[in-house]
């Protein structure tokens, strides 16, 4: 039989030395813990189109409706704007009064095309309605105004005073429009899926003309 013949002060130290070792390696899972925590938290820009805002506006042709959305471009789609293919996005608007007795009445039902394009040669986006074309030296600027969509005016004569009214709107990129070996693409990814679905809401139109006289005083 061996007799254990450590010095009791340095057993002590190893001890101490160990149980040293133990808790900078708890401290270490600890913080790593919290800044993998902290990572997972972090606000994720998802992609797709968003609705943002929206808004019914009056004046003396009538009532637009209007939509602010958040756009964040896949990467497919992305790569394809900036090798020269231009992307069609549809903005749609719908306006109907609920009936008790029967299907709702559909007022107004109307969309608009807008194209978002890069030149290569020189370096700029621009945004295309019919032919009207603004130009954008920079990504961000072309998107933050592709971003804001409104109606044509739906004429006053369509829309009665003091009822309420169903306003709906919708964002979409028009795959039907991109080349065809993308049209495949888009019909079995996800890589092309920017829309925003239809956002609706209830609006009243003397609530609106109230609003208006007010920030006309």
């Amino acid at each position: 039989m061996t007799e254990d013949r450590t010095p009791p002060d340095m057993s002590l130290r190893a001890d101490r030395a160990i149980g040293s070792s133990l808790v900078r390696f708890k401290r270490c899972i600890f913080f790593a813990l919290c800044l993998l925590s902290s990572v997972l938290c972090l606000p994720a820009s998802a992609e797709g189109i968003a609705v943002n805002k929206t808004e019914v506006r009056l004046d003396e042709g009538g009532y637009q409706l209007s939509a602010r959305y958040d756009i964040n471009l896949t990467f497919a789609a992305q790569q394809a704007l900036t090798r020269g293919i231009p992307l069609y996005f549809v903005g749609e608007y719908l306006l109907t009064r609920s009936r008790w007795y029967w299907l709702d009445e559909e007022i107004f039902k109307g969309g608009q095309t807008v194209k978002l394009s890069y030149n290569m040669l020189t370096r700029q986006y621009r945004i295309s309605r019919g032919a009207l074309f603004q130009n954008f030296a920079s990504f961000d600027d072309a998107l933050n105004m592709l971003s804001r969509q409104s109606s044509v005016t739906i004429p006053a004569e369509l829309v009665n005073k003091d009822r309420n009214y169903t306003a709906a709107v919708r964002l979409r990129l028009d795959v039907e429009q991109l080349p065809l070996p993308l049209q495949v693409n888009a019909l079995t990814g996800k890589d092309w899926a920017l829309n925003s679905g239809w956002y609706r809401w209830v609006f009243s139109t003397a609530e609106i003309a109230l609003r208006d006289e007010v920030k006309a005083e």
